[in-house]
């Protein structure tokens, strides 16, 4: 195996300190007792963490981020997935055409998504409403999934499914029990990557969302338009102690390496 050399090494290393500082920083921030920012601080406190308890409105955002993601995603794998199979598999005319419009969405900026989005909800008299949330999210998180499954349908090895289909497997069952275990790594980190970007939009989800509908990162932004203090701080240590629970809930049932890489039981 080739070893890294010395300017990889430190490479690595400054990249590494450049990702992770930041969420240090806020992390230990989370912990002041101080009624402001402040680092380094005069001791650790538990104090901005019990005051998320006073703000409800920070948790049922967090429902809703949560419910939205997951839920967008799902909808979002519903439509990638046949869509993945048929531009991996068939050559028809507006094959290019079909696929870059599928992710056309990762071209547009999404304050122009979010504006041209409420334009037209509002229009369709869906202003404000959860439903025009999640359909905004679903096309926005679409071409993340689409791109993830359709890597994996193409890596595909369909002798598999011909060696099914001659022992008489049909449609449905051909895809429950060969085509879908096959491009699982794929689909699941397809749906992975799309709740991450459901739940961490702000920029065009500020523009839909409503009292009643608002997203954690909406809720967080508009609280620092009018107080400076640690809660924010606070709620996105809890976020991250979340997000990392996850992570190694992941890894430890199913593996981190056949939802980011995609390998098999037989690469762990």
């Amino acid at each position: 195996m080739r070893r890294n050399g010395p300017l990889a090494l430190i490479f690595h290393t400054i990249f590494v300190i450049v990702m992770v500082a930041p969420i240090l920083v806020v992390c230990l921030v989370a912990f002041t007792p101080e009624g402001f920012l402040s680092l380094p601080t005069n001791g650790f406190s538990l104090r901005w963490f019990r005051t998320i308890a006073q703000y409800p409105e920070f948790i049922h955002a967090f429902w809703v981020s949560l419910g939205l993601g997951a839920l967008s995603s799902f909808v979002a794998l519903l439509f990638a997935v046949p869509a993945a199979l048929a531009i991996a598999r068939y050559r028809f005319r507006g094959r290019d055409a079909l696929a870059a419009l599928f992710l056309s969405p990762l071209m547009i900026p999404h304050v122009v998504l979010g504006i041209a989005f409420l334009r037209f909800f509002t229009s369709a008299g869906l202003g404000g409403s959860l439903a025009a949330l999640i359909i905004a999210h679903v096309i926005i998180v679409f071409p993340f999934a689409l791109r993830l499954t359709l890597a994996a349908a193409t890596g595909m090895d369909r002798t598999v499914e011909m060696a099914a289909v001659s022992l008489g497997a049909g449609g449905w069952t051909l895809f429950r029990r060969v085509t879908l275990p096959l491009i699982l790594p794929g689909v699941i980190s397809g749906w992975a990557l799309a709740f991450i970007q459901s739940f961490d939009d702000l920029t065009m989800t500020v523009f839909l969302a409503a009292p009643g509908t608002e997203t954690l990162p909406v809720r967080m932004f508009l609280y620092i338009q009018d107080n400076i203090d640690p809660l924010v701080t606070s709620v996105s240590a809890c976020v991250i102690a979340v997000t990392m629970t996850a992570l190694i809930l992941l890894d430890r049932f199913y593996g981190l390496d056949r939802v980011l890489a995609g390998k098999g039981d037989a690469g762990r």
